[in-house]
């Protein structure tokens, strides 16, 4: 039996740490590494990040959409990170946010989630306001290969609060109901299910329940200002679940290899620090 994301998930941060490393070749990070914003400086930049940290941080979380810009050759290099990453013991979680519904969410599930597909990922964000309901061929494809599925649920952008925070028909904010479903579908796993929210770092008071049984990915540490001494305050005390994601915060001290392998491992060091006295 294949096993769960969660279980593996788990396993990497004890032995990893808990962090996950966005890879984002956006152009101005380009340009500051020295590379030009084409085909070759994103191969070059990619390349560098997977030998950096692929051997040593739990999780690596491509950001599709920098890749996509480049058409075909862009994916190209994403399919060879995506594999070269999960070689060298990183978890991959592919960052594309897919969200839609019936046979076309099927076709997103499949691009992510199977394993005959050149871009299998152990995990994949997927936004669930179409209804979480929509999610259910992702939700099952992942369940089925032992991946994951990363739901936005109270992310780290203040315009996503007048859809998040808004109230659904039973009094529920929309994110708690989502959280709420996201619950339901890791009942009973252990040590934590396959089926993470997305849960900004920034937010304060998530002022939700997000004792969901499952991964909680953070993104927001570094560079948007929120720090790991920050993350109990949010998650409180699901706070042994989170997946803190820092992308600029690590990047930025590239293209030097040590620069940022030190740089990962000192954020590392932090959370397992801020998390341990919750």
């Amino acid at each position: 039996m294949t096993t769960p994301f969660g279980t593996r998930l788990r396993t990497a941060m004890d032995t990893r740490g808990p962090l996950c490393v966005g890879i984002d070749p956006h152009a101005s990070l380009l340009n500051a590494w020295g590379l030009d914003d084409d085909i070759k400086g994103l191969e070059t930049f990619t390349r560098t990040v997977v030998d950096a940290l692929a051997d040593r941080v739990a999780v690596l979380k491509p950001q599709s959409a920098f890749f996509e810009r480049f058409g075909s050759r862009g994916i190209a290099v994403l399919e060879k990170a995506v594999e070269e990453s999960r070689a060298a013991g990183a978890l991959v979680l592919m960052d594309a946010k897919r969200g839609d519904i019936g046979s076309t969410m099927g076709a997103y599930a499949a691009t992510y989630l199977d394993p005959a597909s050149p871009l299998f990922s152990d995990a994949v964000t997927v936004s669930p306001y179409l209804g979480f309901g929509s999610l259910r061929p992702a939700l099952d494809l992942a369940r089925e290969n032992g991946a994951g599925v990363f739901v936005l649920a109270l992310t780290s952008n203040p315009e996503g609060a007048e859809v998040q925070r808004a109230t659904a028909a039973d009094g529920r904010s929309l994110a708690q109901l989502m959280l709420d479903h996201m619950a339901a579908e890791n009942a009973g796993a252990a040590p934590m299910g396959s089926v993470g929210a997305v849960v900004g770092a920034t937010l304060g008071d998530a002022g939700a329940d997000l004792a969901i049984n499952g991964p909680l990915l953070a993104p927001g540490i570094g560079a948007q200002g929120a720090t790991p001494a920050d993350l109990p305050g949010v998650f409180g005390s699901a706070v042994g679940n989170v997946v803190p994601s820092v992308s600029r915060g690590v990047l930025r001290h590239g293209p030097d290899l040590t620069g940022l392998r030190d740089s990962a491992q000192r954020f590392a060091d932090e959370v397992r620090e801020a998390v341990s006295g919750a």
